[in-house]
């Protein structure tokens, strides 16, 4: 069995592209995050600016303690808003990369099936045991890795859960001092 230039060129062409591909996505990523950022200091520093001005005009210091409170629960909910933010940005950028790493590996283990197909047609008799073998520990490396994949996406989920409901309740609770 040989391997001829053009298998090793589109192999090479496949490998190029899926580094442009993710290398496009986390850039796109960076930017998404930057740009989050960005705009967070710009509204954390207007926000300082006009709150130093009200309480700069503060009669007493009941009207400056009131004043303060008021500025709290703002700047809570939108620090909750903004971490949310980031770790959306960077769980699609995560989702991304593990949508990458498994379409390579995909490629790449039916590429060695394929190569252990044509070695087993030239391979003297009674080796389609061992050919067997490999294909059968390629199977269960498979299903290991898809169980893996699984679990760990259905961790994700719970996490991503727990923070939604840990924000809410933080949120209830913020609302309910409030109120009070």
């Amino acid at each position: 069995m040989y391997v001829t230039h053009e298998q090793i060129a589109a192999a090479n062409k496949a490998s190029i592209d899926a580094i442009l591909n993710l290398a496009t996505s986390q850039f796109a990523a960076f930017e998404r995050l930057a740009n989050l950022n960005a705009n967070a200091v710009k509204a954390v520093f207007e926000e300082s600016l006009a709150n130093t001005r009200a309480l700069s005009s503060a009669k007493d210091m009941q009207e400056f303690v009131n004043l303060q409170s008021s500025f709290a629960q703002p700047a809570f909910e939108k620090a909750i808003a903004y971490s949310k933010s980031v770790y959306e940005v960077s769980t699609q950028a995560s989702a991304e990369l593990a949508k990458t790493a498994e379409a390579r590996a995909a490629d790449w283990n039916q590429n060695l099936v394929s190569m252990l197909d044509k070695a087993a047609k030239s391979a003297p008799g009674g080796s389609d045991v061992a050919v067997s073998a490999v294909k059968q520990m390629i199977a269960a490396a498979n299903s290991a890795y898809d169980s893996f994949t699984k679990a760990a996406k259905q961790a994700t989920e719970i996490a991503e859960a727990n923070v939604a409901a840990a924000t809410e309740t933080v949120k209830g609770m913020t609302k309910a001092k409030k109120a009070a």
